[in-house]
């Protein structure tokens, strides 16, 4: 695998991650290893909505400006200020715009980026805005959602994370997967046993990842199986191997979220529910 500081030769859009997949590195044997179901979209966003994201364009200035952006009829400066909005202190001024001007918007990137600032503000009111947010139209807005509730208080909104892992997106499943075992760990035992035999390639990989650090007979044995079974894409393969080599007290002590590094080792950033849109 790279060291995800040399990983400078991928994508530029900061949305676009593969070094997040527990099996990024392993090789694929050919198309057949490659789920085809992941909400992956071609030549639909211009240059200038791939930038929306990089939001230098508004370091320095006040909230106020932003939050007068967030109501612009140009869909990239409503992005953008949705994802800036995130870097200001908490103030009711700045949730209210989230939550009543962001949150409402036509635009799914512009909900997902709201509800991602919610998380970085954090706080009762965009706890509970986040957890509306769960019943968003769009799978990625409900994945972001669960994000910002596992950095705002994981354990206070445990119930309404739970109630996602039967979400019926792969991404949603997943992130509530991930939340869940930071809080539970071992707990997690059957919930991820059970993922291994979801219909999503990516779910099987993270519950694969995840049963590292479940000690037990019988998650041993699941994983070998998986490694053994070739009807498996090989990147669910790989990562069940590996998860059998890892001590589960490490693995469980070291384990943040995801492959973080990438994120300049802040554990709470990371790029686990960026969607492509090449």
């Amino acid at each position: 695998m790279r060291d995800p500081d040399e990983a400078t030769d991928g994508p530029t859009d900061p949305r676009v991650h593969p070094e997040e997949s527990p099996g990024f590195g392993a090789e694929s044997e050919g198309l057949e290893d490659i789920e085809v179901s992941r909400d992956i979209t071609i030549g639909e966003a211009t240059p200038r909505e791939l930038q929306a994201t990089d939001i230098a364009p508004l370091v320095g200035t006040e909230a106020a400006e932003k939050i007068t952006g967030l109501r612009s009829d140009d869909l990239v400066k409503r992005r953008r200020a949705a994802l800036a909005l995130g870097e200001e202190t908490r103030a009711e001024t700045i949730l209210d715009a989230l939550i009543e001007i962001g949150l409402a918007d036509e635009d799914s990137d512009v909900r997902q980026f709201s509800v991602e600032s919610l998380g970085e503000l954090g706080g009762e009111r965009a706890g509970d805005a986040a957890v509306e947010t769960l019943s968003d139209p769009n799978p990625w807005v409900r994945s972001e959602a669960l994000i910002a509730l596992d950095k705002i208080d994981r354990q206070q909104h445990a119930t309404a994370i739970e109630a996602s892992l039967a979400d019926d997106h792969h991404a949603v499943r997943r992130n509530a997967a991930v939340s869940l075992f930071k809080l539970r760990g071992t707990e997690m035992k059957e919930v991820l046993l059970d993922q291994t035999h979801d219909d999503s390639e990516r779910v099987r990989e993270w519950a694969a990842h995840l049963l590292a650090g479940i000690p037990g007979d019988d998650v041993e044995t699941r994983l070998r199986e998986i490694a053994n079974d070739d009807s498996e894409p090989k990147v669910v393969r790989s990562t069940a191997a590996r998860s059998i080599e890892e001590d589960p007290g490490a693995f469980r002590r070291q384990f943040t979220g995801g492959t973080e590094g990438a994120t300049g080792g802040d554990p709470t950033k990371n790029r686990l529910n960026k969607k492509p849109d090449f």
